[in-house]
């Protein structure tokens, strides 16, 4: 009686899961018009936003030295409450004297 109840289950479902593939389908054009569309997107969309952004950040990195803004010592920004496991606590893990200031200032100035 299982075996009988599976097997009138599984032709049950198996004749209404191509039906509903084709209700939940998105269109009528297959496969070939969802490909065409995405290969137009990349080469027509995508690709010249890349480029145009590249330009962008070229011309950019030519206009000019950035400068460094004046140092305030804001005692908020530099609370230590314990060391750090590599060295001093006023140095962070990817210390770099041109970027990152120490609660007295910059170290290259």
């Amino acid at each position: 009686m299982v075996v009988a109840a599976a097997s009138w289950i599984s032709r049950l479902l198996g004749r209404s899961r191509p039906q509903l593939g084709w209700f939940m389908s998105s269109g009528a054009h297959g496969r070939q018009g969802k490909a065409s569309m995405w290969k137009a997107l990349t080469f027509f969309l995508t690709l010249p936003g890349v480029a145009v952004s590249m330009l962008n950040v070229f011309l950019k990195s030519h206009h000019g030295e950035h400068k460094k803004p004046k140092f305030s010592p804001y005692p908020h920004l530099h609370i230590r409450t314990k060391p750090s496991p590599w060295g001093d606590s006023s140095h962070t893990l990817f210390h770099s004297p041109h970027v990152n200031p120490l609660p007295t200032g910059c170290e290259d100035e």
